[in-house]
């Protein structure tokens, strides 16, 4: 009986730096109330900790709008640059935890639009990533995360493209992407801008699913990189299951298999993962 965690499971460098930001702001607390713009991360159990302590998350430009004093943290996915806008024309103090690697894309994108490039974003639109990196795009810029997508396109006969990508997008989708959009007979420029931490979270993980009876991958129902890495883990092991905690497994369900792989998101905290696999152990 052998249960295999995964080395690279748990918070990324980015991830870390986001959540020890906000603690680091509780423990300084003066009389300003402390807000997030947006969930810090995609965990709901370190959301819900923060807002115990007081931290309160705003969810809308409204909300946003609405305030008059406090300090605001930039979640670990960024913003758009008319967010950072808004708070510097009221006067708000702005604490940055957008991770670094998101950063780049966003300090790129906004240099490569200045030069008159068109700004090819990969990934889902509807992340809070992405739309943070449109953001800073400028005006003709798209965001694709299907084949389809590209065939959409309008870019204007002549322009140079620059692509970039969601740092946690599937690395082999957007080398399939790459390839349908250099096809495209576009000057393209291709910046590879997924984090490296991603791509060795995916590659350990698809590893240890290919030798395991049963894989378990831990994270939030909204975070896209454990929603990648669950698809590349249900691939190569029937036998896959999401869950947020312990309390979303049925520990029954690995009552008959003699090899269990364990990853997680970069969102989830390490007394989660750890609360899993002690479990685990227990029914072998």
């Amino acid at each position: 009986m052998k249960v295999i965690r995964a080395k690279t499971a748990g918070f990324c460098f980015g991830v870390k730096r986001a959540v020890d930001t906000v603690y680091t702001q509780l423990e300084n607390q003066n009389e300003e109330k402390i807000y997030t713009y947006g969930p810090i991360i995609h965990n709901e159990e370190v959301v819900k900790d923060m807002e115990a302590k007081g931290v309160t998350v705003l969810r809308s430009e409204t909300e946003l709008d609405a305030l008059d004093t406090g300090i605001v943290i930039i979640r670990s996915h960024g913003v758009e640059k008319k967010i950072y806008d808004m708070l510097n024309t009221k006067g708000i103090r702005i604490v940055d935890a957008t991770c670094p690697f998101v950063k780049k894309i966003h300090n790129i994108v906004q240099k490569e639009s200045a030069k008159g490039k068109y700004i090819i974003i990969v990934g889902n639109p509807q992340h809070p990533e992405v739309e943070g990196i449109r953001g800073w795009a400028g005006e003709q810029a798209a965001v694709v995360q299907t084949p389809e997508d590209i065939d959409n396109l309008s870019i204007p006969d002549g322009k140079k493209v620059c692509v970039v990508s969601q740092t946690t997008f599937n690395y082999n989708k957007f080398k399939d992407l790459v390839e349908i959009i250099s096809e495209k007979s576009y000057d393209v420029s291709v910046l590879n801008t997924i984090c490296n931490a991603t791509k060795e979270r995916q590659t350990e993980a698809k590893r240890i699913a290919e030798e395991v009876d049963a894989m378990i991958v831990i994270g939030d129902k909204h975070s896209s990189n454990t929603q990648k890495l669950f698809e590349i883990c249900g691939k190569a092991c029937k036998d896959t299951y999401y869950i947020q905690t312990l309390g979303d497994l049925n520990l029954n369900q690995l009552g008959s298999v003699e090899t269990v792989g364990i990853t997680a998101g970069a969102s989830t905290p390490n007394n989660i993962i750890e609360e899993v696999q002690n479990n685990v152990r227990i029914i072998f």
